[in-house]
């Protein structure tokens, strides 16, 4: 793999679709070895640690996700990534970190409604209506 082709790795790939997420883990943190520096310059290297952190999340290792979340809002893209800023705020949620998770969760809910949270856990979502004031159409 060389740095060019970090750049089009997807999220979600088959090792972490089919459970797989200890070895996207090592595959991923490989990727991230061939990002040049300084690393969060490179667009790449949002996706590099959103993939890290989104293996890290399925497997339950919530710290270890949040770590890479929050590194990846450091990138080039990351701090209007409503995916980043999505699962940033569920590893907030899992840690207990209640104000923070308010934050991330409404902004990935301003950059991309409500879609955004369509295949993910309804606590997420149910926690932000929480914590949030309905816009004035009243439908969250």
């Amino acid at each position: 793999m060389s740095a060019a082709d970090v750049s089009t790795t997807t999220v979600r790939p088959a090792t972490v679709g089919q459970g797989l997420h200890k070895q996207a883990i090592i595959t991923f943190n490989e990727a991230w070895k061939l990002v040049p520096e300084p690393a969060t310059e490179w667009e790449a290297s949002t996706w590099v640690l959103a993939a890290i952190g989104d293996a890290a999340f399925a497997r339950g290792f919530w710290t270890s996700g949040f770590d890479a979340f929050h590194y990846a809002l450091r990138g080039s893209a990351g701090a209007t990534n409503p995916f980043v800023l999505l699962c940033l705020g569920q590893c907030q949620f899992e840690l207990e970190l209640l104000d923070e998770v308010a934050d991330s969760l409404a902004k990935a809910y301003m950059l991309e409604g409500r879609e955004i949270f369509a295949r993910e856990n309804l606590k997420y979502f149910g926690f932000l209506q929480t914590r949030i004031e309905p816009p004035l159409s009243g439908q969250c």
